[in-house]
């Protein structure tokens, strides 16, 4: 697959991310077990730890399926 279409189909991938967010949100999404969230006066950190591996492993499965 040529790197053009790879980038296409990931920005694809991440506006419809984008676009599905407030559903996802909903869902929890965002604020799962593993997440790590530190505010300290008027600042607010936010590490989405296990989120970004839940994702990681489902646009895995989704590339590999219409890769091969």
């Amino acid at each position: 697959m040529r790197m053009s279409k790879l980038l296409i189909i990931f920005g694809a991938i991440l506006i419809l991310v984008g676009l599905l967010y407030p559903y996802l949100s909903r869902i929890g999404l965002g604020k799962l077990p593993g997440d790590l969230q530190f505010k300290m006066g008027d600042s607010f950190f936010y590490f989405p730890i296990t989120t970004s591996i839940v994702l990681s492993i489902f646009l895995t499965l989704i590339l590999r399926f219409f890769i091969k």
